[in-house]
């Protein structure tokens, strides 16, 4: 199956087992029971690994509680679970199905966003890594330079994959300061997700990401089409959901980047004056 026939009404694969359609998926993580299995220990914020269950269905999710977020200087406290849900209204208003059903609902450590879990098959192969500098593979950008401990040369890679290039775009609207390696994952089937949004949506640029391949590339039509209908929708439903979720200044700014795409017809440039890609970067 190649990426242009994937599409976002396909089932979603949960822990390996039966699929899920989104509207199914977001009915389970809104309305079924949700217990606390563990806790990912490397997430920068409190996050746990839970099951949902209801009417004979279950699921496993992940769920950050509001009181679990740690303080930025950059960001308002207590709002990086809203921009979660805000990321996933984005992503579905695309119709790309980038991120995992996402919803805003109280748990058992308050108010947080619980998101599906995406069970990534055992011979996923990544399309972002650190790779030999002299061996970046046929098809790959090289993006930024770096040496090991024993000084040997490397390269910071993607692939050129239209998959992640619309993840490229999804993150230029958000504004997504944070699009590690790491936060790219890869279900059944070849689709791919974007995860960890808390840090989107600032009103200023703050675009740090690891997808820069395509700097100043033209972006293809089809994904310009996209943005022209996202640009609708921010003035109708999208717009509305959204505020449910952001500032009002942040909605605008919103539709002020996909205009600004739209109107430069190509992917954006990283900045000079701060760190363009995160750290760690994958």
């Amino acid at each position: 199956m190649t990426p242009e026939e994937l599409t976002p009404a396909m089932p979603l694969a949960v822990d390996g087992g039966p699929g899920l359609t989104v509207a199914e998926a977001v009915q389970l993580l809104a309305c079924g029971e949700l217990t606390v299995e563990g806790r990912v220990m490397d997430a920068s914020n409190a996050t746990f690994y839970c099951a949902v269950s209801l009417d004979g269905r279950s699921a496993a999710c992940v769920y950050k509680p509001v009181a679990g977020e740690r303080p930025l200087w950059d960001f308002p406290d207590g709002t990086l679970a809203q921009r979660e849900v805000a990321a996933y209204e984005v992503s579905e208003a695309t119709g790309w199905g980038l991120v995992p059903p996402t919803i805003l609902r109280d748990g058992p450590l308050g108010p947080g966003a619980c998101q599906l879990w995406i069970d990534e098959p055992e011979d996923a192969e990544s399309l972002i890594g650190f790779v030999p500098a002299y061996d970046v593979p046929p098809g790959w950008f090289p993006v930024a330079s770096a040496r090991d401990s024993d000084g040997d040369a490397y390269a910071l890679a993607h692939a050129d994959d239209p998959r992640l290039s619309r993840l490229a775009v999804l993150d230029a609207v958000i504004n997504n300061a944070d699009r590690k390696g790491g936060h790219v994952l890869y279900g059944h089937g070849g689709r791919i997700y974007g995860v960890d949004h808390g840090v989107t949506f600032h009103v200023e640029n703050k675009l740090r990401t690891v997808l820069w391949g395509w700097t100043g590339k033209p972006i293809p039509d089809e994904l310009l089409e996209t943005l022209a209908r996202l640009g609708e929708s921010l003035d109708g439903p999208l717009g509305e959901a959204l505020e449910e979720h952001l500032t009002i200044s942040e909605v605008q700014h919103v539709r002020l980047r996909v205009k600004r795409l739209i109107r430069a017809g190509r992917f954006p440039k990283p900045p000079h004056d701060w760190p363009a890609v995160p750290w760690p970067p994958v």
